[in-house]
């Protein structure tokens, strides 16, 4: 902690398996069953023929890149990555499904190297080898000494919290939920006797009261409570209606950050009862550089979030968004441009709030008064309106 705040790092899905996974030093076996391509090394050949070789086998940091130097230069207090891949040896594809992530577990240290706090496994992919593989992914990253939330071997522990302390008594407590609208299989939902996702069938006031519920039940004073939640479709920057209205619950009921991911890019920002909620954080590491279709979203632009919160209250302090660029499989600098196009992409699609940008080219959210922004930091609340709920758009398999 810094004066009276806690900074966490959040970033969208950190996708390590199909296609980076055979760049690193343990590839595992490349089969896929996907109806264009069956053969992993098929990503790899699509990125270098969009940004040149990859000079494979890469060192665990490579997917990376300067992610890393931003980690190490805000020395955030929590690490919080949604590990959309299974980890496992498993060739064991699940049935019904149109896309399977998998990493060998060998390579695990390309995801050591980020150093996260959490894992987050409540997604459509961590069931992509059966509940074998899930087993095989959860020892594989306890024995990597990684916490993990949103899935386990029973219900009970799919929904038991991950706790990162962060000075004295203080923790943030990070649960984990995938609902349905994000492609989740309704039969991956853990049970008393059985492994699975911590699973929301559906985005109801109902399932808004349990979540906030068991986060009541945990929660202490001075500890700051996330709500990582796999939500949504993959493309398109309009958040429905139902999505919006169950963030708000979980605020009203204690919830002090909403990490939302699942979508391909980022989507709105919206600051609700002085605290952030991220509908979605975009992809942070994957294999998509070759695939095209979407160029409007500018897919190959990522974002890591540092997000402070203040210590005693949970409201949020301030907002601090890094852009990346996705290139060869690695995250570089994104340029004065792409920033840009950034920051007025999500001031456009998100209402209420203000984005800035920094002279090291960060963006931030800008406070304002009811006269318009201003240079200082005021009381949160003034930082706008909730965001008005939309109509959904689209949706992908992957």
């Amino acid at each position: 902690m810094d004066g009276g705040t806690v900074t966490l790092f959040l970033c969208g899905d950190v996708m390590l398996g199909r296609g980076v996974d055979q760049i690193l030093t343990h590839p595992g076996d490349p089969a896929l069953r996907e109806e264009y391509v069956g053969d992993a090394r098929g990503y790899v050949r699509a990125a270098e023929a969009v940004n040149g070789p990859i000079p494979a086998p890469v060192s665990p940091s490579w997917p990376w890149g300067d992610a890393l130097r931003v980690l190490e230069e805000a020395a955030p207090d929590a690490r919080i990555v949604n590990l959309e891949t299974s980890v496992t040896r498993s060739d064991v594809f699940a049935p019904g499904k149109a896309v399977h992530y998998r990493m060998h577990p060998a390579n695990l240290p390309a995801l050591l190297a980020a150093r996260p706090d959490v894992c987050v496994l409540s997604n459509n992919h961590v069931l992509d080898f059966g509940r074998e593989g899930l087993t095989e992914t959860l020892d594989a990253l306890s024995h990597g000494g990684l916490r993990t939330a949103g899935a386990g071997r029973n219900a009970d522990e799919a929904r038991t919290p991950a706790a990162v302390p962060v000075g004295g008594d203080r923790r943030v407590l990070v649960f984990g939920i995938g609902t349905s609208c994000s492609g989740i299989p309704d039969d991956w939902a853990a049970g008393a006797e059985r492994s699975g996702v911590a699973f929301v069938p559906a985005l109801t006031p109902a399932a808004a009261d349990a979540i906030a519920e068991d986060v009541r039940r945990v929660k202490r004073p001075g500890d700051i409570a996330v709500v990582s939640v796999h939500w949504g479709s993959n493309w398109g920057y309009r958040v429905p209606g139902r999505q919006v209205r169950f963030a708000h619950a979980l605020v009203d009921g204690g919830v002090d950050v909403i990490h939302g991911h699942s979508s391909h890019h980022p989507r709105p920002v919206e600051v609700y009862g002085e605290r952030l909620v991220l509908h979605g954080c975009g992809d942070f590491v994957d294999d998509y550089e070759g695939i095209t279709g979407y160029e409007d979203y500018r897919d190959d632009l990522r974002l890591a979030f540092l997000v402070s919160v203040e210590a005693d209250t949970g409201r949020l302090a301030g907002l601090r968004m890094v852009p990346l660029r996705a290139r060869r499989m690695r995250l570089e600098p994104a340029s004065a441009e792409d920033g840009a196009w950034l920051r007025a992409t999500l001031e456009r699609v998100s209402e209420g709030v203000s984005i800035g940008m920094a002279a090291d080219g960060s963006l931030t959210l800008v406070p304002t008064d009811r006269d318009g922004p201003t240079q200082r930091m005021g009381p949160i609340r003034r930082w706008g309106p909730a965001h008005r709920s939309r109509p959904t758009e689209g949706r992908h398999p992957s």
